[in-house]
């Protein structure tokens, strides 16, 4: 059974505008899953850690066969190849889904 799943996507490291970007096509290319639409881009100042570059976010929403948890797995190896560290809360980012 599809579901509908919206996501949000974050980036301020690395050129996060073309994070984003590369996260959105990539989200079209996980297995049983297609993007149905997502948001423009737009900035957004940091929230907690504030000594950092603003964001660059976007909302997308995708139609999934992916069981909850395969979807989470799938979104944290998005965000490994895009080199997410978390060294501590708030921390800055090239990509949070």
């Amino acid at each position: 059974m599809n579901v509908i799943a919206t996501i949000g996507l974050g980036a301020n490291l690395n050129d996060p505008a073309a994070q984003v970007e590369y996260a959105l096509a990539e989200l079209d290319r996980l297995p049983g899953t297609r993007l149905i639409k997502h948001s423009s881009l737009y900035a957004s100042a940091p929230v907690g850690y504030v000594d950092q570059p603003d964001f660059i976010n976007a909302v997308a929403q995708v139609e999934t066969a992916l069981a909850p948890r395969a979807l989470l797995d799938a979104l944290l190896d998005i965000e490994h190849r895009h080199g997410r560290e978390r060294k501590f809360r708030n921390a800055p980012r090239t990509l949070d889904l």
